[in-house]
């Protein structure tokens, strides 16, 4: 550890002499592999961030710096051509610690088979298999829409089965019984009308959704003309179909004729860019990267702008981002003298744009929770959650605590946790009040926050339970136990983890998030107000239910007090061996002398108590054996 303290003062103390110019730094492992490339408007400044304290810096850069073994840097003559500098040595050397897109695309075919009994498939190559095929297509995810859409509207079969040979062999499968598949294999539709079918079919794929609308309306009424109703019937049927893709297809049109809407979603572990590329005003195309840690997301949005658009030929006019990017002029300028005429980045806030960024984001939620076993709600959850607060990233393990009294008595308070979105309840804790009398809640929360950090210190190497640092602590209450906890945190040395109140309305829901100089609403963020509400009912739930239980014990533990010869000691000892009053109620006198702590003048006393109709006996008898 002293070596490796003493090799990053020297990498700082030479960072320190670099010049306040514009440039590229490139860091080196031991081998002398690039792991990381970045640029800078002043090398100095930049560089000796990275040896400073790391207090500063997420997790990603700590890893990058502990395999620093040196650097090296380049001068440019301004941040602009550090930038130009920067794309080419990333592409040239894709360094481990860089965003690093894998460009998957290529050509893709629609493929419409040459046989007795057609079938259409997706094709990523051209094959000398007799077959014809359409395309080519830049978009992989296009052509798979526009098969999976043409076989679900001309009712054409997906399956593996082989016709004729397979006819009547087997029962149709699902897709016929959703009428998605007109089920060559039951054999009641013959050849010639399949391939009817198959051929309007490739029509719609070739002449797009509004040549085909004409042409089956004037197929459907030749057909009506004729007499020949069941055939006009099902023409009529894909008609229909057609046009519902079409008003489908208008839920994603926007008025912008060519743009690209770019969204990321954080898990705790991983994070999502998704891309919508719009052309004349329609959905084109939609690519997901999934990547590790992503760090700072102002950071990672530049490096997805210049990683992504350094390997796209085409570049739209305008970028909708769903939050701010580093350096966005710089990259905006890159992109225009790509693009060889302006490209705009722009940060809508409302409306259409802002309604299409959030489906995207959504969507990039929802690849996010695919990797991680989580719901897409979940993920968007913390994601929005994380965003509305101003973390660095979502929070994966959040502790919320409540206090519960009843006129200052019987003080408790609850502690539960939710990892990833979800309750923990091995985790949740209950807490007895020791040091404060009468009704005083911030006290009350400055002892609880003081007790479970003491736990911390002491358990912090297990890293489970109490020994797991929190990454949100969300506080039943506004402003004011914000304000009183606060201080513990810090004089703790924990003032880095991030402290917030959830405010009530008069009707006891979740109205707003509270922090130190006022509130921050959060109506307008669906998600993260579900997860918000639901943390915040269930740490109430969870607290007035142990004040409720300690109310109890306390009503019962007075009436044993109550008896003769037994005191808090004796009476705890009954209810945790009988558990309840019942049972001490019911218990006969050689069970009750045969509990803990218990003599037999005690024993005598309880059942006496319990059955006042035997006193006189029991006394009696006790007379004679005295």
């Amino acid at each position: 550890m002293d070596e490796h303290r003493r090799h990053i003062r020297e990498l700082r103390a030479r960072a320190m002499r670099l010049p306040l110019l514009p440039g590229v730094y490139l860091m080196h492992d031991k081998t002398g592999k690039i792991i990381y490339i970045g640029k800078a408007k002043a090398l100095k400044n930049r560089v000796s961030q990275y040896f400073g304290s790391e207090r500063h810096h997420d997790r990603k850069v700590r890893q990058m710096v502990a395999n620093v073994e040196y650097f090296e840097y380049i001068i440019t003559d301004s941040e602009f051509e550090a930038l130009v500098l920067e794309c080419s040595l990333i592409k040239q050397h894709t360094p481990k610690y860089n965003i690093l897109l894998k460009d998957d695309k290529g050509y893709h075919y629609i493929r419409i088979t040459r046989e007795e009994w057609p079938r259409i498939s997706q094709a990523k190559q051209v094959l000398d298999d007799g077959a014809t095929y359409l395309g080519p297509y830049v978009s992989s995810w296009a052509t798979k829409e526009s098969v999976d859409e043409t076989l679900k509207i001309f009712r054409l079969p997906s399956c593996t089965r082989r016709f004729p040979q397979d006819i009547k062999k087997a029962r149709p499968c699902l897709n016929y019984y959703i009428k998605q598949c007109c089920a060559p294999c039951r054999g009641e539709i013959s050849c010639k009308e399949y391939n009817e079918i198959v051929n309007e079919a490739v029509e719609f794929l070739r002449g797009g959704s509004g040549n085909s609308v004409r042409t089956l309306t004037e197929r459907m009424n030749e057909a009506a003309e004729a007499l020949e109703f069941e055939r006009a019937a099902r023409i009529r049927d894909r008609l229909e179909a057609v046009k519902k893709i079409r008003e489908r297809q208008k839920v994603v049109a926007v008025r912008v004729p060519e743009q690209d809407v770019i969204a990321l979603a954080q898990g705790p572990s991983n994070a999502c860019f998704e891309v919508f590329r719009f052309q004349q005003g329609r959905l084109c195309d939609r690519e997901s990267f999934l990547l590790s840690d992503i760090g700072d997301p102002k950071a990672a949005r530049a490096e997805f702008l210049e990683r992504y658009y350094g390997m796209r030929d085409r570049i739209p006019p305008r970028i909708s981002l769903d939050g701010p990017a580093a350096s966005m002029e710089l990259i905006a300028r890159w992109l225009s003298e790509k693009a060889g005429r302006k490209v705009t980045l722009s940060l809508p806030q409302r409306g259409e744009q802002k309604e299409l960024l959030e489906m995207c984001r959504s969507n990039a939620a929802e690849q996010v929770a695919q990797s991680t076993g989580r719901t897409g709600r979940e993920t968007s959850a913390l994601d929005e959650l994380a965003r509305l607060l101003g973390l660095d990233k979502p929070p994966a393990y959040i502790e919320s605590y409540d206090i519960s009294n009843l006129a200052g008595g019987e003080n408790v308070a609850g502690m539960v946790v939710f990892e990833d979105g979800r309750p923990l309840k091995s985790a949740y804790r209950k807490f007895s009040i020791q040091s404060v009398q009468g009704q005083d809640d911030y006290a009350s929360m400055q002892e609880v926050i003081t007790r479970r950090f003491q736990e911390y210190f002491r358990q912090k190497d297990s890293g489970e339970g109490f020994g797991r640092k929190p990454d949100l602590i969300l506080l039943d209450g506004g402003k004011g136990h914000v304000a009183a906890v606060r201080p513990v945190l810090e004089s703790m040395g924990l003032g880095d983890i991030p402290l917030f109140g959830m405010v009530k309305d008069d009707k006891h829901r979740t109205r707003a998030i509270a922090l130190d100089g006022g509130e921050i609403s959060i109506h307008s963020h669906r998600a993260a107000f579900t997860l918000v509400g639901a943390i915040q009912e269930e740490v109430h739930r969870f607290a007035i239910g142990y004040h409720r239980q300690k109310r109890r014990k306390a009503v019962i533990g007075s009436s044993l007090l109550e008896i003769p010869g037994v005191g808090p000691t004796r009476a705890k000892a009954l209810l945790r061996h009988f558990q309840t009053i019942s049972a001490i109620q019911n218990a006969d006198l050689a069970e009750l002398e045969g509990a803990p702590h218990m003599t037999k003048p005690a024993a005598r006393a309880v059942y006496a108590y319990y059955h006042p109709e035997e006193k006189a006996a029991l006394d009696k008898e006790s007379g004679l054996m005295g």
